[in-house]
């Protein structure tokens, strides 16, 4: 098959790969001329994709793989089109932006021809591939969905560092529109991946058909929104046992010994590009889901309130030393999407500290460019604020923060062992039963 691929960041150059890798002719569209010339180049325009560098290596070579900044050049002719464009939300409305989804279905509709495929796989509203990209794609390109192209919603359901992995472990969801969309869609997806068996699924592993595009699309949702609101009644949980003198996170493995109870872990900070997200797409098509709004609430207040309870210990925080450890979202991912780590050096410089940031992904221009102060280990320190669970954390001793008198431990990563004699809060754990201090 001759297959486009539109956008290729994070998630859709591992698809175009994936395409490539499993027999077909793959054309890649993206805006940004550098990540062209890097693909085209046989190079990964970004680090950290298993396998991904070396399946370029193969595959660009080999002219199975090649991309473009022009529409004209890989939409004409195309059997399926793939489109993993960011959709971003309005940080103070939660209302979608769908500015550059508009633009790329837009120029993929000028140049869209009969007997094509086009496939969603970006997370959306309920509603958005029928009421928006269906009428879009039709007005523009003058052809009629169902008998001149086929429209489908197919969700990514994977993560970044470990692509490959999961698009074989995972089914993969579609929701046409029309019952040859549907076959379509089947075909081409059930040629353009492999999938391991599991045992623990209702039915065998691959594509599973939703029936409709609703369907689809709300699985995403559901999924990802799931996890946001599990982890708001675990830091719900933690608050409370922190104030109760209670280790939340004996009560969450007694629990979860149970096979109905599956209570996920607290922590400061729920970042990425999807759980902090889709709950507001969620939001967006259902105003009345109040157990979202207030999931996504707490969650996002997690960075103030643990500043908060360190203001409490050590009676203010002007004119002290804070540093945050962790920029990434989360441990052993180069990726600041959504990351916690703004909230909390914003709730530090709030209450007047002077905040640095140290990651050990990231060198200090890079944290420069993040607008932070970048810290080395050694240096004084007043304040450290554990945002980011990186295994090298795990080893983190007070001598690596000359001076410290506090530690806010934000993923229960350290170890106490290590921090004998210097007070600690850490998330869900009341050794103090107001404060949530343990030493």
């Amino acid at each position: 098959m001759r297959v486009a691929v539109v956008a290729l960041g994070k998630i859709g150059l591992p698809l175009a790969v994936q395409f490539a890798d499993a027999g077909h002719d793959v054309i890649g569209v993206d805006v940004n001329p550098m990540t062209v010339k890097a693909v085209n180049a046989g190079s990964e325009p970004f680090p950290g994709e298993a396998h991904l560098q070396e399946k370029l290596s193969e595959l660009v070579p080999a002219g199975r793989l090649r991309a473009t900044t022009d529409y004209a050049e890989a939409i004409p002719g195309a059997e399926a089109v793939v489109l993993v464009v960011p959709l971003f939300v309005n940080d103070e409305t939660w209302e979608p932006d769908f500015g550059w989804m508009d633009a790329a279905t837009r120029s993929l509709a000028e140049y869209l021809t009969p007997g094509t495929l086009v496939s969603y796989e970006t997370t959306l509203p309920v509603g958005t591939t029928r009421g928006r990209w269906k009428p879009m794609l039709e007005e523009i390109s003058g052809l009629e969905e169902g008998s001149d192209f086929h429209l489908v919603f197919s969700p990514e359901r994977v993560l970044t560092g470990r692509v490959f992995e999961d698009l074989r472990k995972y089914p993969k969801l579609i929701g046409a529109l029309s019952e040859e969309g549907a076959r379509r869609a089947r075909e081409f997806y059930e040629a353009a991946l492999q999938f391991d068996p599991r045992e623990d699924l209702p039915r065998p592993n691959g594509v599973w058909d939703l029936g409709t595009a609703e369907a689809a699309e709300l699985a995403k949702l559901a999924e990802t929104t799931y996890r946001d609101v599990n982890i708001g009644l675990a830091n719900q949980f933690a608050l409370f046992a922190a104030d109760n003198g209670i280790d939340v996170y004996q009560v969450i493995e007694a629990c979860n010994s149970q096979p109905y109870s599956h209570i996920h872990r607290p922590g400061i900070a729920v970042g990425g590009h999807c759980i902090p997200v889709y709950p507001r797409l969620y939001l967006s098509t259902d105003e009345d889901a109040e157990i979202v709004r207030n999931a996504r609430l707490l969650n996002a207040s997690m960075p103030e309130r643990l500043v908060k309870q360190a203001e409490g210990i050590l009676g203010s925080l002007e004119g002290l030393r804070a540093v945050v450890l962790g920029a990434a979202y989360r441990g052993g991912v180069k990726e600041t999407a959504f990351s916690g780590v703004f909230a909390t050096a914003e709730a530090l410089r709030s209450r007047g500290a002077a905040v640095q940031v140290h990651d050990p992904l990231y060198a200090d221009d890079e944290l420069r460019g993040l607008g932070f102060e970048p810290y080395r280990l050694g240096g004084p320190a007043d304040l450290a604020v554990l945002h980011t669970d990186h295994t090298e954390y795990r080893a983190l001793t007070p001598a690596e923060l000359p001076g410290v008198r506090l530690l806010v431990d934000g993923r229960a990563a350290t170890d106490p062992a290590l921090w004998a004699g210097v007070p600690r809060i850490v998330v869900g754990q009341g050794g103090n039963a107001k404060a949530g201090v343990t030493s």
